[in-house]
């Protein structure tokens, strides 16, 4: 038996060896077919041959880059932005890769002293960080595309985003210049156009390309004409635009708990999801709106729809309560929609959200100052070469936050930074009507709480003095003192002078904030610094310590919110009215509110009307914004309603000392019961041995001696 076994084992060897050695060869073959077809092409431009762009990996990034100049594209094949930018650098590869920098009639190619490539030491390439994700992470690569200029391994600049070709070689103009000075030309190279062979060869450089056209422009009327319709400015940084088109039908998407992980919540793709029941009658009323919103959508932005019914455990994880519910989602986050369910708005706020698709906007001084002339309020992300990837990443999921609220865009342009007084990066600031104000955090830490600065976000996305309508009466009025203005549009010249009025005191009010948050903002920072001087002279290293350590907590400084907006006197009348006693058809009125407490203010100091003027309004103001307001309110509610809500409000804050309160009461109310009961026990006791008891004289019974 045993010499059986010792047999087949050494059949069992043989046979392993003769099918490796039979295998091996076609594994060899399979990869050398592998290696010819992941092989990329050269190409030509201008009629000569380029090798394909360097490739670099995890594995080659830093030893490669450790000598000569190299300019580095970071991307990821699954961006939008990458793919809409991948032919422009490219096309400037090739045309920087085949031009001469001394002219010279020997066009020969390759490796010539007179080659680009050897005549300033400058090479690109390029990395997946899709497939190579720890080299882009190991050089902090923030977004996708990112071009970093490196010098013998140094990093000395880099843009980030998607470029034009006009762009892009003037950046790079600027880098062979600072190599060679005084060897590029001025006005920049003639480029081609992205995707291009060949560009026009002569000595003319761009701008006296440009000159000529208008020239030419200039002389033939119709091309005059056809210039006014399409005015030819000098070329923008391209918006970047998805790739990939979402809602390709135009029809509505049927959510499950199969599918709904896989479509939205494992893709970085906005979705926008109503969740319903069939019985639903508000439910009915919006199923032709929303299948007419995915059709106008169609190409732009997915549109899905949950049947709770059929669907309760995912209804129930979405957190949905009520039916319709309505939520954005972009991977795990989700915003709900509260707006208006006609088609004209849910279009409105679909539009903003598609644009969120292409992430967050880089902008430059004139595309802000247009972008004022559309948008009431701007969120601005302020950056320099050494914000980080964790900054940018924070950045990119702020967004969906803030669709339909404001716009987010960010910046490096100094003329922008000069105007708004940024001097450390990366900051975060919001601009209303041209009036900024800051997120007060700088620190690392707080710069990437998404949290805390959408929280932040909240208390300034309102315009400076917005409409209220039903859609944001409860954003404005609740949680602040609002100075409302109740105004008619059918007084036109009233109308406009008292909005003006009232936007004036709002900026005025605002400036006099900053300039008092910043004066005790400062107090409070003397105050720490003359600690640690005092336990510094008495070299008193504990105190020292805890000197150090105090905080300055800004967020403490920002007490009395106020917000400032006007309603239509006319639409809200009945409201106006029964709430406040006030008629529009008197004339206009200022209404100081606190939703929270159901008070407000309708007189000055001296008894008077509150107009809308800036003067009535601040004196006014200055008066009630404080902790112990200095004029009487009046209530919108009565005595009693006032301290039902004051209760109900009390017990839902503080739960748990309101149940160890009602706990407390009635054992206090049991305890005195019980100490009661045991005192009339008590004194029936002692009686039955007195004269008078049960057995004393005043008992029925017979006296016995």
């Amino acid at each position: 038996m045993r010499s059986i076994f010792y047999t087949l084992l050494s059949l069992a060897t043989l046979t392993t060896a003769l099918a490796i050695e039979t295998t091996a060869p076609k594994a060899k073959a399979k990869a050398a077919d592998d290696d010819w077809e992941e092989k990329q092409p050269d190409t030509i431009f201008n009629g000569q041959t380029v090798p394909p762009m360097i490739e670099l990996t995890q594995h080659n990034l830093d030893t490669e880059i450790a000598k000569g100049n190299w300019l580095v594209e970071f991307f990821s094949p699954s961006c939008p932005h990458c793919m809409h930018f991948k032919p422009t650098y490219q096309t400037a590869y090739e045309f920087y890769y085949t031009s001469k920098p001394i002219t010279s009639k020997d066009e020969s190619e390759g490796d010539s002293l007179n080659s680009f490539t050897r005549y300033y030491d400058f090479k690109f390439a390029k990395v997946d960080c899709q497939a190579f994700g720890d080299a882009c992470v190991a050089h902090n690569v923030a977004s996708y595309p990112s071009l970093f200029f490196f010098t013998d391994g140094k990093l000395v600049q880099q843009e980030v985003g998607a470029k034009d070709m006009g762009h892009l070689s003037k950046w790079i103009e600027g880098l062979l210049e600072s190599i060679r000075p005084g060897t590029r030309k001025e006005g920049g190279p003639k480029l081609p156009k992205p995707g291009a062979k060949s560009v026009e060869a002569g000595p003319d450089t761009e701008d006296v390309v440009k000159e000529k056209a208008k020239v030419d422009t200039e002389d033939n009327k119709a091309a005059v004409s056809a210039a006014k319709s399409t005015p030819t400015k000098a070329a923008k940084p391209a918006k970047a635009t998805p790739t990939t088109k979402a809602n390709l039908d135009g029809e509505v998407q049927i959510l499950t708990a199969e599918n709904f992980p896989k479509l939205v919540t494992d893709s970085m793709e906005p979705w926008f999801v109503k969740f319903y029941a069939p019985w639903c009658h508000h439910c009915q009323a919006l199923a032709p709106n929303w299948k007419n919103l995915a059709r106008q959508m169609r190409g732009n932005l997915n549109i899905g729809e949950v049947n709770c019914d059929e669907q309760k455990r995912l209804c129930k994880e979405a957190g949905v309560r009520g039916y319709p519910t309505m939520l954005l989602f972009q991977g795990n986050a989700r915003v709900e929609y509260d707006g208006l369910r006609g088609i004209g708005d849910l279009m409105s706020y679909a539009e903003k959200v598609a644009a969120v698709r292409a992430g967050v906007q880089e902008v430059d001084a004139e595309d802000f100052k247009k972008m004022e002339e559309t948008e009431e309020v701007i969120f601005t992300f302020f950056y320099d070469h050494a914000t980080t990837s964790e900054d940018f990443q924070a950045l990119e999921r702020l967004p969906l936050s803030i669709v339909g609220k404001g716009k987010l865009v960010k910046t490096n342009d100094a003329e922008l930074a000069k105007r708004f007084k940024i001097s450390t990066f990366p900051r975060l600031i919001v601009s209303r009507d041209g009036k900024p104000s800051y997120y007060p955090p700088i620190t690392p830490k707080e710069m990437r709480d998404t949290k805390k600065i959408t929280t932040w976000m909240k208390t300034v996305w309102l315009p400076l003095v917005p409409e209220l309508t039903s859609s944001n009466a409860k954003e404005i009025m609740d949680g602040k003192m609002v100075v409302l203005a109740v105004l008619t549009r059918e007084r036109a010249d009233e109308f406009t002078r008292s909005k003006r009025e009232l936007k004036n005191a709002a900026l005025e009010w605002l400036d006099k904030r900053e300039a008092a948050f910043q004066a005790e903002r400062q107090e409070l920072r003397d105050a720490k610094k003359m600690r640690i001087e005092e336990a510094t002279d008495k070299n008193d290293e504990r105190a020292l310590r805890d000197a150090k350590q105090i905080r300055i907590d800004t967020e403490q400084l920002l007490k009395t919110q106020v917000g400032f907006a006007w309603v239509d006197g006319v639409m809200w009348g009945r409201w106006i009215k029964s709430t406040y006693g006030i008629d529009v058809k008197d004339g206009e009125r200022i209404i100081i509110n606190e939703e929270d407490r159901h008070r407000y203010w309708d007189l000055t100091s001296s008894g008077e009307q509150i107009k809308p003027s800036r003067a009535s309004i601040l004196e006014t103001l200055g008066k009630v914004a404080v902790p112990s307001p200095k004029l009487a309110p009046k209530y919108t509610r009565s005595a009693f309603t006032r301290f039902f809500v004051s209760t109900s409000a009390f017990v839902t804050t503080h739960p748990f000392l309101s149940l160890g309160m009602v706990v407390g009461f009635f054992t206090a109310i049991v305890l005195m019961g019980k100490s009661r009961s045991r005192r009339s026990f008590n004194r029936g006791f002692i009686n039955l041995g007195e004269k008078e008891g049960l057995l004393g004289g005043n008992g029925n019974g017979a006296k016995h001696d």
